[in-house]
Parts: C-alpha cells; sequence; structure tokens
C-alpha cells in the first residue's frame, strides 16, 4: 500500500462481494473530503459456490443529468465465462454494484486511488497534456 500523505497520491485494493443474501454494494466516500477519488475495476469473477446459471452484474450510477441509471458490466456463467477482465474500468464515486440476475457469488476486484488535491502533480499533469498538444506537427494534406 502506497503512502497517504497530504501531498502524495494513493491506491488502495478494493473488492466486494455480491450474493443472493447481499445483492447490492455501495461505493462511497465521505462528502466532506477534497480529494478526488476513482475506483477502477480490474475484475469481475464468480467465486466458490457459484451455480451454472446467468449472473448479470449491473453498475447503478447517476448520469450527467444526475438521474439514476443501471448499465449491466458483465454476464457470468460458470461453464462458459466465469471471470471478465475490466481493464480498470474507472468510475467516480457514489456508485453501486448490484447483481441483477443469479445468485452468485460474484466477486469484484479493483483499485480505489485517491489523488490529493493539494498535490502539485495535478498542475504538472496538465502542463505535460498541453506541452505534449504544442508539440505536434501540424496535419499536412496528402501529397497526388
Amino acid at each position: 500500500m502506497e503512502p497517504h500523505g497530504p501531498a502524495c497520491p494513493g491506491s488502495v485494493l478494493f473488492g466486494c462481494e455480491l450474493t443472493a443474501s447481499t445483492k447490492s454494494y455501495t461505493f462511497q466516500v465521505d462528502e466532506e473530503d477534497d480529494s478526488d477519488h476513482i475506483l477502477a475495476l480490474s475484475m469481475v469473477c464468480l467465486t466458490d459456490g457459484a451455480k451454472d446459471e446467468c449472473n448479470v452484474v449491473e453498475v447503478v450510477g447517476r448520469n450527467h443529468e444526475n438521474q439514476e441509471i443501471a448499465v449491466p458490466v458483465a454476464n457470468l456463467k460458470l461453464s462458459c465465462q466465469p471471470l471478465l477482465s475490466l481493464d480498470n474500468f474507472k468510475l467516480q464515486p457514489p456508485v453501486t454494484f448490484r447483481l441483477a440476475a443469479g445468485s452468485g457469488p460474484v466477486h469484484l476486484a479493483g483499485w480505489h486511488k485517491i489523488m490529493h488535491r493539494e498535490d502539485a502533480s495535478f498542475e504538472e499533469d496538465d502542463d505535460l497534456s498541453e506541452e505534449d498538444e504544442e508539440e505536434l506537427p501540424p496535419i499536412m494534406p496528402a501529397k497526388k
């Protein structure tokens, strides 16, 4: 685990399990926390005790109009697709994971990334992206 001092970013391992008795899990952070939080999901998989049935996992969040929206992100079945890589699918809390179909158990794993606003690397990252944009050569028309 990386340090979480006021001037350094940090990442901590995240995991939760959805089952027939615990159909949802909400990941949220303290509203008074002035840090930026990102949840990066890396994998969703069936765990020991899963039946050979479709297990649909949804992510429930808010859209740009602040309306609740549910999006299926995985459909797992023990006999054909017991796990799925989500390639660090990034979500901003609060976000709820829901077992929309099946009885699980389904495990979600990833990283909770914390970036403190006082961290100067925000400004450095912005400066780097602006420099990269400035260094790009102009697009030239194709020669015939």
